[in-house]
């Protein structure tokens, strides 16, 4: 690995350059709760050639949604859950989205709808 490649990792969101004590850490948390929430199956931290946990700022982001939910009283695998249902809903909403603007493309809106402006055969515009 080259001084290049270890640079571009730095503003790589999925690399597991975290270890649990340092995760725990910057969470303000503990790695219990780390633990927790891998088991709830909301994270699941890649694993180092020594076996270590090492968590992505992905994750991270991931595990402070979920902290902040258990910080105002609710149960951790119900945070969990809501977590996971929260990006399953934003998921299915972006892929409307695209399937939406491919319709779009491939169907654009009838020119003779009402209220459109349609052409004459003499080429001048009339309204519709």
């Amino acid at each position: 690995m080259t001084a290049d490649d270890s640079y571009g990792r730095l503003d790589d969101d999925d690399y597991p350059a975290y270890t649990m004590g340092r995760a725990a850490e910057m969470l303000g948390t503990t790695q219990g709760f780390l633990r927790a929430v891998g088991e709830a199956r909301l994270i699941t931290p890649l694993r180092s050639a020594g076996g270590h946990r090492r968590y992505s700022r992905y994750q991270l982001r991931i595990a402070a949604r979920a902290r902040e939910l258990v910080d105002h009283g609710t149960p951790i695998e119900a945070a969990c859950r809501i977590v996971i249902l929260e990006d399953q809903l934003e998921e299915a909403k972006r892929i409307n989205a695209e399937y939406r603007r491919a319709d779009e493309a491939a169907n654009p809106p009838d020119a003779s709808s009402p209220g459109a402006a349609s052409t004459t055969a003499s080429g001048q515009q009339s309204a519709g």
